[in-house]
């Protein structure tokens, strides 16, 4: 009875092979029976939320009983102060994760098609499948970032959407303002393109660029960012979108009532503008990212250069055994084999001490392996 359920089930759905997340430390801690676990897996914020944002959801305690503002009005009118958009432009999402989801089935249906590149992030395949869309994944460059130039070239009469993240996960890859600007503008008008920005604030003073001041010349440009990476507020899940406001529009009508609750609406207000705080955690990541180079180099690995806050590391063979060794020390990374790298890890990067303990245990394990 249930398979015959299950058959009735829509196609593209049944087809989809769920999202693979880090393996919390819970989870490992009852397996295993460990104490002392380090989780570099996930790309979060060492540093945990600010105390600004810490402050701002113990403030809203006494309110947990209600519903939050179904259309967050106070996140939207920072966001708009804090970017210099107009809050009708932004859409607020359970993540960015969930913005992402919005716009595919916003814009994509079966018949359609959509374009994002090999090694890009996991949820972009998963958001265009479940829609019943098409897809092209076109391949990577050498160096495992966008092959722009392709991905343009990808595009056809049924194309809905790109999908570009920058810097992307798992690579690392970043693409600087002027060829992404001049990517933008290879694109038809009528197809939407997608820049996923989550680990913007990891980007060197130098590199620094704002798609957002694209807007007004590309009406078909949505930009995606999040507050679970350098702002620390995975676990709150909220991060948005901006968009022209007819995008935004479209993306309310379908966007879940309710869908940012009041603790990581109260938190991301208040982490928004928490300019120390984020320096603070920008030093951290390059301090344990120059660590953890430093020790990859005297370890003769290749690995990608990153601009965001982990390491994609090429071990030459395949990654899982080294992945179970480094849990039974108690050390969670992230293999990508769903990414189609079978010999690769991502290292998250951590505080100075987990990196300091994540590089003296690799070295253990692959020298006992």
């Amino acid at each position: 009875m249930q398979s015959k359920l299950i058959a009735r089930a829509a196609p593209a759905v049944a087809a989809i092979q769920p999202y693979q997340p880090g393996k919390p430390i819970s989870e490992l801690a009852r397996e295993l029976g460990l104490s002392d676990i380090i989780k570099l897996a996930s790309n979060e914020n060492p540093l945990g939320p600010s105390p600004r944002a810490m402050a701002a959801m113990r403030a809203v305690e006494p309110e947990l009983a209600l519903y939050p503002d179904g259309n967050g009005f106070a996140l939207k009118q920072a966001l708009s102060r804090h970017l210099g958009v107009d809050a009708a432009q932004i859409t607020l999402g359970n993540g960015s994760n969930d913005v992402l989801v919005l716009l595919a089935e916003a814009f994509l249906t079966p018949g359609t098609h959509a374009v994002y590149s090999q090694y890009a992030f996991a949820v972009y395949p998963l958001a265009v499948q479940a829609t019943g869309a098409a897809a092209s994944c076109v391949p990577a460059t050498a160096d495992l970032g966008h092959d722009l130039e392709a991905m343009a070239a990808a595009v056809s009469p049924e194309t809905r959407v790109v999908f570009v993240a920058n810097p992307n996960n798992p690579t690392g890859n970043f693409i600087d303002a002027e060829r992404l600007r001049a990517f933008g503008e290879a694109l038809p008008e009528e197809v939407l393109w997608v820049v996923d920005e989550a680990y913007h604030e990891y980007l060197a003073p130098e590199a620094r660029y704002s798609a957002l001041e694209w807007l007004a010349d590309f009406p078909n440009l949505v930009v995606t960012r999040t507050f679970s990476k350098a702002y620390g507020l995975a676990g709150l899940r909220v991060g948005y979108a901006v968009s022209h406001p007819e995008v935004a529009d479209l993306l309310n009508r379908i966007r879940q009532p309710f869908n940012v609750n009041s603790l990581a609406l109260a938190a991301a207000e208040a982490a928004l503008d928490d300019s120390a705080f984020l320096q603070q955690a920008y030093a951290v990541n390059q301090a344990g990212m120059a660590r953890l180079s430093a020790q990859l180099d005297a370890l003769g690995l290749a690995y990608t250069p990153s601009c965001g806050n982990f390491l994609l590391v090429d071990l030459a063979r395949p990654a899982l055994p080294v992945y179970d060794a480094l849990l039974r020390k108690g050390v969670i990374v992230r293999p990508v084999g769903n990414y189609g790298l079978p010999n690769h890890l991502r290292v998250s990067i951590g505080t100075q001490d987990e990196m300091e303990y994540f590089c003296t245990v690799f070295e253990q394990v692959l020298k006992a392996s």
